[in-house]
């Protein structure tokens, strides 16, 4: 499994500016997300159909906040950093860049 930790990412949207937080771990063998943005209360984000291609992380995101909407999201990590690019509709693309802080 790739890319297990916290991991943390400054965020700079027309919606939202802040840090954003995504804890990765290993449940029984499957992938365990969980996420967390300063100062907002984050919808249920599932995460399926998750692929590793090396050091990159491909996934399919999906929340209540955007019902029947399916959201594309990459993330290459390099050590303790890491690059990505979430897809999100209405919005368009998010690229992330951050660093391991646990």
């Amino acid at each position: 499994m790739i890319g297990l930790g916290t991991w943390e990412a400054p965020i700079n949207t027309m919606i939202f500016r802040g840090t954003g937080r995504m804890t990765i771990s290993d449940n029984n063998g499957e992938y365990d997300f969980k996420f967390e943005l300063s100062g907002a209360d984050v919808p249920e984000i599932r995460v399926s159909d998750i692929v590793e291609d090396g050091n990159t992380l491909n996934a399919t995101a999906e929340c209540d906040l955007l019902k029947g909407k399916k959201i594309p999201v990459t993330v290459t990590f390099d050590g303790d950093t890491f690059n990505g690019m979430i897809k999100a509709p209405m919005i368009g693309r998010i690229k992330l860049s951050g660093k391991k802080i646990a």
